[in-house]
């Protein structure tokens, strides 16, 4: 059972779940201010794997591809309120403070913000637009309700000043090491580009030179050749592997893989 809210559109959201799921992401636009209330959250990016549950807090880094578990505890469901906090608006806090910061933050992606009365409380004031949907927020209220939660972390840990604050663009990193470790995400090859620090143009430029073949080629090869070996050395059903390889259905996984390698995965399996 799933039940998801949404506060102000776009921007603040509640969910609940009554049984374990697991979701591919890409966090590609702003960082995120999440809340667990219930069960536990476990973000697995390519670099960390970071977990919370009821009452702790996770603020997250922009820019980022991992996989999210989200796993109700002692029967009483997940639930979770997640702020995303737009760069527009940081930016404007950014101008009224006259907050600088003068270099790239390099600092962990992801972090547990520590217990706190006020942040709480903060969290507290948007359940009862959960519990009365008929009671729209508006935008206004809503802007500044963000704009409380990002003066709250400040207070509670200064040093997140260059985590909220960093608006430079990604650095152009190892191309060859960042694909090998996230080629399984079904994200656009334009994604793929930005989080690589590259404009598209750019990355099909490197990405031929390192692959000798164009993206989308190489990531269709790479993840039938991993299909191949999960299927051969792990045993693992084809069902049960398609999604997590970047695969958009099982029907598409296996016209792919039997143009291949000249059998269907369950064939190859047999």
């Amino acid at each position: 059972m799933m039940n998801p809210t949404e506060i102000l559109p776009g921007v603040i959201f509640f969910s609940y779940y009554s049984d374990m799921r697991k979701e591919k992401v890409a966090f590609m636009e702003d960082n995120t201010l999440v809340l667990q209330v219930l069960g536990q959250f476990t973000l697995e990016t390519a670099s960390q794997r970071i977990s919370m549950t009821g009452g702790e807090m996770m603020l997250i880094r922009k820019n980022q591809l991992g996989e999210i578990s989200k796993m109700p505890l002692d029967g009483r469901g997940y639930q979770t309120i997640v702020i995303r906090l737009k760069e527009d608006l940081l930016r404007k806090i950014a101008l009224e403070e006259q907050i600088t910061i003068a270099q790239k933050y390099t600092g962990p992606s992801n972090i547990l913000i520590p217990g706190n009365d006020f942040l709480q409380a903060f969290f507290q004031s948007l359940l009862p637009y959960v519990q009365h949907p008929e009671k729209k927020i508006t935008t206004e209220v809503g802007m500044l309700k963000i704009k409380e939660a990002v003066y709250l972390l400040l207070d509670v840990m200064p040093g997140l000043r260059d985590f909220l604050f960093d608006f430079s663009e990604p650095y152009k990193i190892d191309l060859e090491k960042f694909m090998a470790s996230n080629f399984h995400y079904n994200i656009p090859v334009d994604q793929f580009a930005r989080l690589a620090g590259r404009s598209l143009a750019g990355f099909k430029r490197d990405f031929r030179k390192i692959f000798g073949m164009a993206p989308r080629q190489w990531l269709l090869e790479r993840r039938l050749a991993e299909a191949r070996h999960l299927i051969e050395s792990k045993n693992k059903k084809p069902s049960a592997i398609y999604l997590d390889l970047g695969f958009e259905s099982l029907s598409h996984f296996s016209h792919s893989f039997k143009k291949k390698f000249g059998k269907t995965p369950t064939e190859w399996a047999a």
